[in-house]
């Protein structure tokens, strides 16, 4: 999925913009008028990307950009990147442990009950 994070201006809000977005499969995130936090996430990963990633290599072609970078986020910071949102973890490493987290109490609760 694609998602772009814009800001409000009257472009990006415009109905020509809406239909040509799902026509593309395009989903329009734009958060509320004067919270600069709502795409502070993206606009991090964003920064991360650039800072530690492209601008440090040479793309011959907008295709090898794309394969590098999707290698990149899959092989290296997803997996092993650590990132100071997630205590120090890896977002896989910390996905995982928040997953057995939740299921923990659900399977005492099944002991509990059984």
């Amino acid at each position: 999925m694609t998602v772009g994070f814009p800001d409000s201006g009257s472009e990006y809000t415009a109905a020509k913009t809406a239909a040509a977005c799902r026509a593309l499969g395009v989903t329009q995130s734009m958060g509320r008028v004067g919270c600069a936090l709502d795409n502070a996430a993206v606009e991090a990963f964003n920064s991360t990307l650039k800072v530690e990633f492209a601008h440090r290599q040479s793309f011959k072609t907008r295709v090898e950009a794309r394969i590098k970078i999707s290698t990149w986020i899959a092989d290296f910071y997803n997996t092993t990147r650590r990132h100071t949102a997630n205590d120090g973890l890896a977002p896989i490493t910390f996905e995982r442990q928040m997953a057995e987290k939740r299921r923990a109490p659900s399977a005492q609760l099944r002991a509990e009950v059984a």
